[in-house]
């Protein structure tokens, strides 16, 4: 029998990532699978188990460690506080959950988007890293020294809800003004259509863009005004080396990260080193490979 290999889960809003490692890293099986129409926390945990199921049948090994990534709110006791994406699982006891499917192996959880930061840092060589995903919401994390910030198990670094526009739109968290309600893909493609007097989908965003049109140009620069406020407020603070962009949306418009490092030389403050900006490396797996990494950082 082979060496046990870990397992990274990422599981989002509207499907689920897994992927297995052997000890040296290799990937031993990758798949994604989307959730059935949203009914009831049971139902979903239901369908992991049975996708979970298949994959250890199939694996002929045993699992080390599993590390899952979660873009929820979880609490000290280990119930999800908040989800919006999928508010039916609040109040959900994760470890409860999940221990269950890993009856063999130790389990851990961390947020996604602190998960992805660990893993970009860890490609991009880099000790001292602010981390963004733009997508259908704004995560991120903040890797300093080469460890997570604020670390695991004491809270995630919810960047995207910082508030970079006092009085600014409605968030889905209840507040105003958050970053994510402002720079999020869905939030600038209603800009967007607001813009250009019509529905804008990302496709039409992306050409009109490229195109140069000044609806789309506009709605862009108001998003990358809004990550680089954010951006510039963590560089204050904690001084990372570098900013990288991430996530479907922002990978999807070309130059995004050109026009994120423009504002941020608008914001610069004097005898203040500019944050270097780059896109993300790992696109849309960056969470799923942390989720995989956060395996390899358990100790059973």
């Amino acid at each position: 029998m082979e060496t046990a290999h870990h397992l990274g889960v990422d599981i989002g809003g509207t499907k689920v990532a897994l992927r297995v490692e052997a000890a040296d890293t290799r990937c031993v099986h990758e798949t994604v699978f989307t959730w059935h129409p949203r009914h009831s926390a049971d139902r979903d945990i239901a369908q992991l188990a049975h996708h979970i199921g298949e994959l250890c049948e199939g694996l002929g090994t045993s699992l080390r460690a599993v590390g899952v990534a979660m873009p929820a709110t979880v609490g000290a006791d280990e119930r999800i506080t908040a989800w919006p994406s999928r508010p039916e699982w609040t109040g959900t006891d994760l470890g409860a959950a999940l221990r269950p499917l890993f009856p063999d192996a130790a389990v851990a959880w961390a947020d996604d988007g602190d998960l992805g930061a660990l893993a970009e840092a860890r490609l991009a060589g880099c000790d001292d890293l602010l981390y963004m995903g733009v997508g259908t919401g704004i995560g991120g994390g903040l890797v300093m020294g080469g460890e997570l910030c604020p670390g695991l198990g004491r809270g995630s670094f919810e960047i995207g809800h910082t508030v970079v526009e006092l009085d600014g739109p409605q968030c889905v968290c209840g507040r105003r003004g958050c970053l994510q309600a402002i720079a999020s893909g869905p939030a600038t493609l209603r800009h967007a259509a607001r813009l250009r007097g019509s529905d804008v989908d990302f496709d039409a965003l992306r050409q009109a863009w490229c195109d140069g049109q000044p609806w789309a140009v506009a709605a862009l620069r108001r998003t990358c005004r809004a990550l680089a406020a954010a951006a510039v407020s963590v560089q204050e603070l904690v001084h990372p080396q570098l900013l990288l962009l991430g996530g479907g949306f922002a990978i999807g418009i070309p130059g995004l990260d050109t026009l994120v490092s423009a504002e941020l030389d608008r914001l610069a403050r004097p005898g203040q080193p500019q944050l270097r900006v780059e896109p993300a490396s790992l696109g849309a797996l960056s969470s799923l490979r942390g989720a995989v990494e956060l395996a390899r950082l358990i100790r059973p």
